[in-house]
């Protein structure tokens, strides 16, 4: 799968670039011990560090990158970030734009005290013919003070402008800085197809199969996933 990025050109060298979501884990999930003592257990256990679907969901595809710091006093943003002339004239200049609450009134997403964010898009994304662009909040990153909210554009045909990305700015007492280069997306390229779904019952050796692997999860050394089934993945 190629994904194809683009910008105007006078952004090329001061935008961040969008990066494999493997390069932008965060902090905290480096520091994380591997194993905690747990009373309930009275042994050490493992945290999610260690279990690999926590750990490849959050490096699945790539990151979009906040474009400039953004300063937040409790629901009020602001930016200092002056860009040169462009070749576009109606291209968004702003890392921010909003949207009214009434276009999210009578959907989950609407609770009390909570704005309407956009994070504008300064890149146009290309995929591949038949493919389109899921774009989700940054797996497993609760502690943004955002939340993302989750589209599919068809990247494949809509290549020319930007992709914007909604969101919930869900922290309203938030005080300090989003910094340059916080991942505010999670984007990934998904077919378009639809799929064909097929339900049947456990033949004979299926049976057997999930009774051995049962039993190799529960009664077996720790990391049969890791091990047996997980796919190789490539560098950042």
């Amino acid at each position: 799968m190629r994904i194809t990025f683009r910008c105007d050109p006078a952004l090329i060298d001061l935008l961040p670039r969008p990066l494999p979501a493997k390069a932008a884990l965060p902090d905290w999930l480096r520091e994380m011990p591997p194993r905690v003592p747990s009373p309930l257990h009275q042994r050490s256990i493992r945290t999610v560090k260690q279990c690999p679907p926590f750990v490849d969901a959050m490096t699945h595809g790539f990151m979009i990158l906040l474009p400039c710091d953004i300063a937040v006093e409790r629901g009020r943003f602001s930016w200092d970030w002056p860009l040169p002339p462009l070749a576009l004239a109606n291209h968004p200049r702003s890392p921010l734009s909003f949207h009214v609450p009434e276009q999210i009134a009578g959907s989950p997403l609407a609770q009390d005290r909570q704005v309407v964010i956009k994070f504008n898009g300064f890149w146009t994304i290309e995929v591949e013919a038949g493919w389109s662009l899921m774009a989700v909040h940054p797996v497993n990153r609760g502690d943004l003070p955002f939340r993302l909210v989750t589209g599919l554009v068809d990247a494949d045909r809509f290549v020319d402008v930007g992709i914007n990305f909604p969101a919930i700015w869900t922290d309203p007492d938030f005080c300090g800085v989003l910094p340059r280069g916080t991942p505010v997306a999670q984007c990934y390229a998904v077919p378009r197809e639809t799929p064909v779904l097929a339900c049947e019952p456990m033949s004979a050796e299926q049976l057997r199969r999930y009774r051995d692997l049962g039993s190799d999860i529960l009664t077996g050394p720790p990391g049969t996933y890791r091990r047996r089934f997980r796919a190789r993945r490539g560098p950042a």
